[in-house]
């Protein structure tokens, strides 16, 4: 689908169709490109078919990068079109096994709200913003925003009165509008007046969340740093010797991100990744471009393409989550050793 085709025109089914055929193609991408595939299914109006698509996800004999995310997803779905009991199931598994990642918990959260379940979506916005930003050191990842954000709504539907938590949303929450009118369960009220005065407060309104959206979606990509995990460095330099002078060693390379990307933070950098290259991505990468995967003017551009195609993962890690190099331990006590 062009960047530019009004959602209006876009044929759902044949965009899903064609993200699937391109999966099979670049099975490195498969994981965002069915997932974009369900998201065209559901827009659709075809569920079902969606589900078959988070299943066959779930039931890959390939690692998945964001497992917790496709069950939420799931979960979502069946929920739209009377699977309540599996949902509610799914969605009791996600927060008893506390993800690291906001997304998930945004999503069930997002649709117990949806059902009229404001107490049991407070809880579950009140969760994951508990594990992902207590002890955290402000102001908190972006990615963790949509957290602080619907919180802040559940609890001004159920009357509830500020808290710190609300503060801080107040505080990152970057419309004109404040959060407090954005949320204001009298709104809806407002839809159906026939005051013109507060018609056109509502549309005000509106187009400042519709601004707000339009910000997040338009966000750029993460300025991201190249990771080699050991095997595919091992076969890069196996396969193209020059290169050794640019990795001269595993535990060098490893440094060498986390010291990049650290001056890039001190610097003022915002919007930080890493992107993990294959060998065999590379190198088709390298033919793409008509250039030799020998070149080392080559690899910063892998490295900004792999970020375009939305494969880097946010760096500062989150707190108690895995480290970014693969070594199994949390990062705080790997690579963010020392970090302040």
């Amino acid at each position: 689908m062009r960047p530019d085709t009004p959602a209006e025109n876009v044929d759902h089914t044949a965009e899903a169709a064609r993200l699937e055929r391109t999966a099979g193609l670049y099975p490195e991408d498969a994981e965002a490109l069915l997932l974009q595939s369900a998201a065209h299914l559901e827009l659709a109006g075809d569920r079902p078919a969606a589900t078959t698509l988070y299943d066959r996800l779930l039931s890959s004999s390939d690692s998945l990068e964001n497992p917790h995310l496709i069950r939420a997803l799931k979960a979502a779905n069946l929920w739209e079109y009377g699977h309540e009991a599996e949902a509610r199931a799914i969605i009791d598994g996600i927060r008893a096994t506390a993800p690291r990642d906001p997304a998930p918990w945004v999503i069930v959260a997002e649709s117990l709200e949806a059902h009229d379940e404001l107490e049991a979506a407070h809880k579950t916005f009140t969760e994951g913003v508990t594990l992902l930003l207590a002890d955290v050191p402000e102001p908190p990842p972006h990615s963790c925003h949509p957290l602080l954000f619907g919180r802040h709504r559940v609890r001004r539907m159920l009357g509830a009165g500020h808290d710190d938590w609300d503060v801080l949303a107040d505080t990152l929450h970057s419309s004109p509008v404040p959060l407090d009118e954005l949320h204001d369960p009298k709104r809806v009220w407002s839809l159906g007046s026939d005051n013109p005065a507060e018609l056109r407060a509502e549309i005000s309104r509106l187009r400042a969340e519709l601004g707000a959206y339009r910000e997040e979606l338009s966000r750029p990509f993460p300025v991201a740093v190249l990771h080699w995990p050991t095997g595919e460095l091992a076969e890069l330099v196996a396969a193209y010797p020059t290169l050794s002078d640019e990795y001269p060693s595993h535990e060098e390379h490893l440094a060498t991100i986390e010291a990049s990307l650290r001056e890039l933070a001190a610097s003022g950098t915002a919007n930080l990744g890493i992107v993990t290259g294959t060998v065999p991505s590379y190198e088709a990468f390298a033919a793409s471009e008509a250039s030799s995967p020998a070149d080392t003017d080559l690899l910063p551009q892998y490295a900004t393409t792999l970020a375009a195609r939305g494969r880097a993962t946010e760096w500062p890690p989150e707190r108690g989550a895995a480290c970014w190099c693969g070594s199994g331990k949390t990062y705080g006590v790997c690579h963010g050793t020392g970090r302040v």
